[in-house]
């Protein structure tokens, strides 16, 4: 939790608009809201750093927008991944601040100073992989972490990425985002000395089977270093990438 959202909880109970038993339970993380169809768990950002995150996908935009809601009574931040056109088109429209980023298939509600610090790279290997290396970007930028993204250098054209072998290997967390053979982050592994977060895409061809190709082929790297997400999951890529960046920036503090 940051200072922020401390003063949020000291102000509210101040107020009177938080109950000190409620307050004492957002301080230790064990906050909870229950919306009915939601347990939303407040207390999540004391516990691990960050607000709990809402995936769109499979809920009704009006439950969305009734968690949404409830996040941003506890935190001044917010992100909404997976949404459909309706599901973002609804929250834009009735949350103030909010902002649709499309090719991500995601929703933000920034608060009034995002401090981005350190350095997260996302390789992509080509533009169709793009809305899950902007899922990724997206949620690690959300979390803290000063973000790049490096699109279409797949091994392909293997001269796009060594143009930036530099760049890599000065960032905390590298995330390599690739579909069809899911080559890249072999090579990508065995250019740094830094983590790097692989992630398949569901992008190919009949043989691909719809990213498991990809997924074996990472699961299976000969390169050192190299940790793997599930296919399409750019949001736990950029999460982990998030936590990697942080821990860096504690050590260095």
């Amino acid at each position: 939790m940051n200072t922020q959202e401390l003063k949020r909880v000291f102000e509210a109970v101040r107020e009177g608009t938080l109950a000190v038993s409620e307050g004492i339970e957002r301080l230790t993380g064990r906050g909870e809201l229950d919306l009915g169809h939601t347990r939303l768990d407040i207390g999540r950002a004391m516990r691990c750093g960050h607000p709990e995150v809402i995936y769109g996908e499979g809920k009704t935009p009006e439950q969305v927008l009734e968690i949404a809601r409830a996040v941003l009574t506890a935190h001044d931040s917010l992100l909404v991944t997976r949404t459909s056109e309706e599901t973002a088109a609804l929250l834009t429209a009735e949350l103030a601040g909010a902002r649709h980023h499309a090719l991500a298939r995601a929703v933000t509600v920034e608060p009034d100073e995002l401090n981005e610090t350190g350095s997260v790279i996302v390789v992509c290997a080509g533009t169709s992989d793009l809305p899950v290396a902007e899922e990724a970007a997206l949620t690690a930028r959300m979390l803290g972490a000063r973000v790049q993204t490096l699109p279409d250098v797949g091994v392909a054209g293997l001269h796009r990425l060594l143009a930036h072998v530099d760049r890599l290997r000065k960032a905390r967390a590298v995330v390599v985002v690739a579909g069809m053979e899911g080559a890249l982050p072999s090579v990508v592994g065995g250019l740094v000395d830094r983590p790097v977060i692989a992630v398949p895409t569901s992008i190919g061809y009949g043989a691909s089977f719809g990213g498991i190709a990809a997924l074996l082929a990472m699961l299976n790297s000969c390169a050192a270093g190299v940790s793997v997400v599930n296919i399409d999951n750019g949001f736990g890529a950029g999460y982990q990438a998030a936590q990697i960046n942080r821990m860096a920036e504690v050590t260095t503090a």
